[in-house]
């Protein structure tokens, strides 16, 4: 899911001269190339959850940024170190596993007002398509799946590099962002401000903050 750039090693890239590409970064073309060793990041992975955060942030009466998680989550991943397109990735979310901090403010979230996670207690993620847009950066395009409604989003990507951890496993990690308007999937709550402006923002930013490691 976006993990497709550079591994990260001790050893320093070679210097280039003043206003030269890298040329693991950029072909003759002036087309972003990818480093051949990320062929070896190739395989199924899954997001480690206690190393990980899908979260989000959302204006609060226009003064202020409220700040939550999922906790409880699947995902299946596939990552294609030599073509990227080939790489997809689906993310389950189990919405009653939302995290704000406030109590209060959590059962409202998975109340009939925003999620109604009786009626709909999963939302869904899952890539149409992935893109290399050069060096450590991928667009990935999916649909996201709320209260029964499918839409297209798109995700900006950035690797941050690879390595094996002191307990053998293969990690890989990348940080994720896009901006939806909740009103597209039916979370249309609100209220409004005597002095102008709504009580929660309909802008919205996702935010993932992903370990993943290879599956056995």
């Amino acid at each position: 899911m976006g993990i497709f750039s550079r591994r990260q090693t001790a050893t320093a890239e070679p210097a280039t001269a003043a206003g030269q590409d890298r040329p693991a970064a950029r072909s003759a073309t002036g087309t972003a190339t990818l480093d051949p060793a990320l062929r070896a990041l190739t395989g199924h992975w899954t997001i480690d959850r206690p190393h990980s955060r899908i979260g989000f942030s959302v204006r609060h009466a226009m003064v202020t940024t409220v700040r939550g998680a999922f906790t409880d989550y699947d995902s299946r991943l596939y990552f294609d170190g030599a073509r990227p397109s080939e790489s997809r990735a689906e993310i389950v979310i189990r919405v009653a596993g939302v995290d704000t901090g406030v109590e209060q403010r959590d059962a409202h979230l998975v109340g009939k007002d925003f999620f109604d996670a009786r009626r709909y207690p999963e939302m869904t993620f899952r890539s149409t398509s992935t893109t290399h847009e050069g060096a450590e950066s991928f667009r990935m395009t999916g649909e996201l799946t709320i209260r029964d409604t499918t839409r297209p989003v798109e995700l900006q990507l950035d690797y941050l590099g690879s390595v094996v951890d002191p307990f053998g496993y293969e990690r890989a990690g990348f940080d994720g962002t896009t901006t939806i308007d909740r009103r597209d999937w039916g979370l249309v709550y609100n209220q409004r401000l005597e002095a102008g402006g709504s009580m929660v923002s309909e802008k919205v930013r996702l935010q993932f903050d992903i370990s993943a490691i290879r599956a056995s």
